[in-house]
């Protein structure tokens, strides 16, 4: 009985509301990548599992490069243990609202699209995690709030099956 009710459960999860691309525009804002993320942005974050437990927190640093042709993101994590962490993204503008990018760590090529406020980048990655690494896929959705302040909530999978959500508020500075 137990193994039906968690099967039913992850299932269920699998199932739960998340954006997506059609959805209705809720601003008459919109966003451009490159001109938010040029110069320095610091966000604060948590990941929390399915059950909504908050099991990690993080404040990033993001120092933005718009180069005309390319975005570069360096990225500095420092966790509420103390531990730290960089991630370096190149991001090229493919076409109007599309984009493409990679990371350390990013397996193949990351994909994005803007479309009003909104920015969705989805890419598989090997996250390091406290005690080793662990391979994930992001469905990050951004909303920008302000000129100053986006929004971004990342629903994360692994292996097909939803394991939790990173929140994230960005701030530029």
């Amino acid at each position: 009985m137990r193994w039906w009710v968690l099967s039913a459960m992850v299932a269920l999860a699998g199932c739960a509301g998340r954006p997506g691309p059609d959805d209705p525009l809720l601003s008459d804002e919109v966003l451009n990548l490159e001109a938010f993320f040029d110069g320095r942005t610091v966000a604060h974050g948590q990941f929390q599992d399915l059950f909504g437990t908050v099991r990690r927190r993080f404040v990033v640093t993001i120092d933005g490069d718009w180069d005309g042709r390319i975005l570069t993101l360096d990225e500095n994590f420092v966790y509420e243990d103390g531990t730290t962490e960089n991630r370096r993204w190149t991001l090229a503008k493919t076409g109007p609202g599309s984009w493409e990018g990679t990371a350390p760590g990013v397996i193949g090529i990351a994909a994005g699209r803007e479309r009003g406020d909104t920015f969705n980048w989805r890419y598989r990655i090997d996250l390091p995690v406290p005690d080793g690494t662990l391979r994930v896929d992001f469905d990050d959705w951004m909303w920008l709030l302000s000129d100053d302040r986006l929004l971004n909530i990342a629903y994360v999978r692994r292996a097909g099956v939803a394991i939790g959500q990173v929140v994230i508020f960005f701030e530029k500075r």
